[in-house]
């Protein structure tokens, strides 16, 4: 597989920012990303592949079944913008299958429909985080690995407004 980034595509990626009630946003921990320590880590936002010619809207809902087990959500806002980053030279060739240089990503702010119960980690055979919090808003930038931290900070300030509350 090639490590040279300019000859990879960006993989097409949906994400959400789902917020509770109370204007917080969930997060989830990799469980398969180590921390300093080499205790788990990672905590992200959910996302996940977009399939070829599928609606991101339809998408972003898909992958929050998936990840978290609920789909208990509406869309409230859709980033203007496709955000990309790119993967650091130790994970090209490596990180998303080898195939990728990083990910293009349509982003959705969510209003959380559930309960706390209805967020289910353990709904895959396979799953990809083992922890789930929700925080503010403005700490995404911070807990993002240090490759995602950008688009992190755009998220916050795209949507810092369905944080706020009457």
């Amino acid at each position: 597989m090639s490590r040279d980034r300019s000859l990879l595509p960006y993989r097409p990626n949906v994400g959400a920012v789902l917020f509770a009630p109370d204007g917080r946003v969930l997060v989830c921990r990799r469980a398969d990303l180590p921390n300093a320590e080499g205790a788990p880590g990672g905590w992200q936002l959910p996302q996940g592949g977009l399939d070829e010619g599928e609606d991101p809207r339809s998408a972003v809902l898909r992958e929050l079944a998936e990840e978290i087990g609920t789909d208990r959500a509406e869309i409230l806002a859709e980033h203007p913008d496709w955000l990309t980053y790119d993967l650091p030279p130790r994970l090209v060739g490596v990180a998303l299958g080898g195939r990728y240089r990083g990910q293009r990503q349509k982003w959705f702010a969510l209003r959380f429909l559930g309960t706390d119960a209805d967020i289910r980690l353990d709904a895959d055979p396979h799953p990809e985080f083992d922890a789930w919090r929700w925080v503010p808003i403005e700490d995404l930038p911070a807990l993002a690995v240090d490759f995602k931290r950008d688009i992190y900070a755009e998220l916050a300030r795209a949507f810092a407004r369905f944080a706020r509350h009457d």
